[in-house]
């Protein structure tokens, strides 16, 4: 993918522009600041749904001009990893896109985005980062932050919207920000679900009918959890991992509550506001959800 195309996925929406290099993504942008517009990017890695536009939809509301970056990053899946199993759906995404009236694509190759192949210069996530998501998936978030830093400096957008679902990473990148002094606003969207609860994923897509329906365990629970959070933490994770005993076909992979302001985790008799992060792994599927409590 090279230069700058127009999509016809949609030929009622108004097609976004479909840019594959950094230097016509930084023209395309910058020819959009002289004439005094605000831009918002938002992140993704394609596939996607009514989460994903929920963060367009956002963006629209606060800034002038939206760019979607929309690119498969490698540094972040590890060996054995579905990296070429990872859902591309180029076509679509357009046409959705489009429907939202965004302007600007940005869908790069590895290539043009690592052209020198494997980097050796990268964003490391520190200790919060080798945690939960962390320890399942060593590196990961060193190479979520190498991307989001070096989509902010190819775009330099003054909002940049990430989904809550996916809670550590949003915790990661905005300290990123902060401890980088990186001049932009993050905003979160919060999860979107689907009518059952299950949280919207580009991975849904991987379960048939019956892990579908096991998948549930992740939300459930969740519930369980907020409706324990006044007995204090003993109690709140009991609950939450009792949910996955109702269902054959589920692996948990961790269950936790974490201080918001910190991420890591609290201590029995902590109060106040709390997150319950859960990941679990349904046939060759591997999901996460989290949830916000007050633990009394």
């Amino acid at each position: 993918m090279t230069g700058e195309t127009t999509s016809t996925a949609d030929p009622v929406a108004s097609a976004p522009g479909l840019v594959g290099t950094i230097a016509g993504i930084r023209e395309a942008v910058a020819a959009h600041r002289r004439d005094g517009r605000t831009v918002a990017l938002v992140p993704t890695m394609g596939a996607l749904h009514d989460g994903h536009l929920a963060l367009v939809r956002r963006a629209r509301e606060i800034a002038d001009v939206v760019v979607v970056s929309i690119f498969v990053n490698p540094l972040q899946f590890g060996a054995g990893e579905d990296l070429d199993r990872y859902p591309r759906t180029l076509e679509s995404d357009l046409a959705a896109l489009g429907r939202d009236g965004v302007e600007l694509v940005f869908a790069p190759t590895a290539a043009e985005m690592y052209p020198a192949g494997e980097v050796e210069t990268r964003v490391t996530a520190g200790h919060v980062g080798t945690l939960y998501e962390g320890a399942s998936r060593p590196g990961h978030f060193d190479g979520v932050l190498t991307v989001v830093s070096k989509l902010f400096h190819i775009v330099q957008p003054d909002h940049a919207l990430f989904g809550q679902k996916d809670a550590q990473q949003v915790f990661l990148v905005q300290r990123m920000v902060r401890d980088l002094d990186l001049p932009v606003r993050v905003e979160v969207v919060p999860t979107v679900r689907e009518p059952d609860g299950l949280a919207m994923s580009s991975r849904n897509r991987y379960l048939d009918a019956e892990q579908r329906r096991i998948a549930l365990a992740l939300s459930e629970s969740l519930a369980a959890a907020e409706s324990a959070a006044a007995d204090g933490l003993d109690e709140v994770l009991a609950e939450a991992a009792g949910a996955f005993g109702d269902h054959d076909g589920i692996e948990l992979d961790y269950l936790v509550v974490v201080d918001p302001e910190t991420f890591l985790p609290v201590v029995e008799g902590a109060a106040g506001p709390a997150r319950v992060l859960v990941a679990a792994r349904v046939g060759a599927t591997r999901l996460i959800d989290n949830g916000l409590i007050t633990l009394g």
